[in-house]
Order: C-alpha cells, then sequence, then structure tokens
C-alpha cells in the first residue's frame, strides 16, 4: 500500500474505501482550522495558506463553530428533535448530537459528509449511540442523500426537522446551481421545520483573499454578498435578528463593536418553514 493511502469503511460497512491522504479534504482543512487532531500535512498546508491570507488565527471557525451550538440548543429548546446536518465534518467539541441530547437525550441526528473518513471517525465516537448515525453522500446529489436507508430510517418527515448546513454551501461553485440545490432541501423540509445556513461573505478584501486560496488548493470556495445569502431563506420565516454576521446571532455575552476580520468572515441565518406548506 502506497505511503498516501489509508483505508475505512464503506457506508456499508462491508468494504474497505480508500482514503488518498495526498489530497486536501475540506472536513480535514476545517479540522486543522479548529486545532484538531485528525487531518494529513496535505490539510494542514492549506490551513496554513489560508492563515496567511486571512491572518484570524482560526477564529472564524471556531466563530462558526460556536453559532452551530447556539443555534442546536435554541431549536432543542423550540422542541425540534431531529436534525439533518449536511457538510458535518469531522466529529469536534460540541456536535449538534451532544448539544441536542444534553437538552433532549431522546432527540435524533443524522451527518452527512463527502468524505469517508468523517464515517470511519464518526462510527467510533458514536458506537454506544443509536440515535445518532453518519452517512457518506454528496450535497449535490440530494435523491441520493435524502433516501439514503439511514436519512429515511432515523427522521420523521411527517414531524419538523432541523436541518443544518453550516459552513457548506460556500463550497459550491455558481456552475453547481447551489440556489437550487438549497430550494430542493427547502422543499423537502417538512412544514415547522427549520433551515440553518452560514456561509463565507464577500465584505471584505481579506475574505475575498481567502477565496483565492480556497479556489486554488480545493478547486472550490465561493464567497457571496450578505443579500446572495439571505436569498437562500426565501420562503422562510426567519428568527431574529435575520441574516446577520455570526457574533450577532443570539450572542452568549455582549459583542465588541466593530467586529475584526473573523467576525466578518461568516454570515447566515435561521429560517422556519411555515406550517401552512
Amino acid at each position: 500500500m502506497a505511503e498516501d493511502m489509508s483505508w475505512t469503511r464503506s457506508p456499508s460497512g462491508q468494504e474497505p474505501v480508500e482514503i488518498d491522504t495526498s489530497v486536501p479534504s475540506i472536513a480535514r482543512v476545517y479540522d486543522a482550522f479548529l486545532g484538531g487532531k485528525d487531518h494529513y500535512p496535505v490539510d494542514q498546508e492549506i490551513a496554513d495558506q489560508a492563515a496567511k491570507a486571512f491572518p484570524d488565527g482560526g477564529e472564524g471557525a471556531r466563530t462558526n463553530r460556536r453559532l452551530l451550538v447556539r443555534a442546536v440548543r435554541y431549536l432543542a429548546r423550540q422542541g425540534i428533535d431531529q436534525f439533518l446536518d449536511i457538510g458535518s465534518g469531522l466529529p469536534t467539541a460540541q456536535n449538534t448530537h451532544q448539544v441536542a441530547q444534553e437538552i433532549n437525550p431522546e432527540a435524533r441526528v443524522v451527518y452527512v459528509d463527502n468524505d469517508p473518513i468523517v464515517l470511519a471517525h464518526g462510527r467510533a465516537l458514536l458506537e454506544n449511540d443509536d440515535r445518532t448515525v453518519v452517512v457518506t453522500a454528496d450535497i449535490r446529489e440530494p435523491d441520493f442523500l435524502l433516501n439514503h436507508p439511514d436519512v429515511a430510517g432515523m427522521l420523521d418527515t411527517t414531524r419538523p426537522v432541523g436541518l443544518i448546513m453550516n459552513a457548506v454551501i460556500h463550497h459550491l461553485l455558481d456552475e453547481e446551481n447551489p440556489d437550487g440545490l438549497v430550494e430542493t432541501y427547502k422543499k423537502w423540509l417538512p412544514p415547522g421545520g427549520y433551515l440553518l445556513l452560514t456561509h463565507f461573505c464577500s465584505s471584505t478584501p481579506e475574505a475575498r483573499g481567502l477565496e483565492s486560496v480556497l479556489r486554488q488548493a480545493l478547486g472550490r470556495g465561493r464567497l457571496r454578498s450578505m443579500a446572495q445569502i439571505a436569498g437562500f431563506f426565501e420562503g422562510l420565516e426567519m428568527v431574529e435578528p435575520g441574516v446577520v454576521y455570526l457574533p450577532y446571532w443570539h450572542p452568549d455575552e455582549p459583542v465588541k463593536a466593530p467586529l475584526d476580520i473573523a467576525g466578518l468572515l461568516v454570515a447566515g441565518g435561521l429560517g422556519r418553514k411555515p406550517s401552512g406548506e
């Protein structure tokens, strides 16, 4: 076996899946940003390049993770007890299932990522949790993803679901029709369900520099304006304060103004699908 190859199990759990560790992975690059240990030198190299272009010390990634925690906590307190977390990335502190199940131990969570290494790590983490599963699928293939047996078997679509797209849509290029894909998932979302979506924002030159690094290193990465990010929520009832820079969304402590470059990197919000639909 070549030195730059490793193996995990396929979604069926029967066949080995080859992981080319010489090719960077979005999930592993984020792990490097967050100071994790589940990445390879090629991923760290991209994280280092991004840090030079966007010198925030990884605070933007941590700001996004803290928003996820606040939003899942909010949803669980609204009675949402089932979640579909698409583009979940590698397990790290305060995962969706941990936050939700702290409030409601019966909460169910499906994690989805297109990197098979996420499946391996997730299964090890969740070995004794029958209310949380990890699925290998691609957000660009909604029919496969939404009809996957582990998704359909875990989530009851006759009741509201918390749909999480945390820092994932900005990895879709314009030609991959991100608006249409988000619309497809919104149509699947049961009435009374919520969409949480966060996205790199193009409002600062530093952020635009980060986009260049992502495009060159990963072949993908698209920053969008605040108005474009708000457009993903069309047809939903927005939870106050709407689409904002993440530090302003239900902060746990007073926000220091003006925001630094990390605070201006990601925008997002939480929208509810009207019950009448």
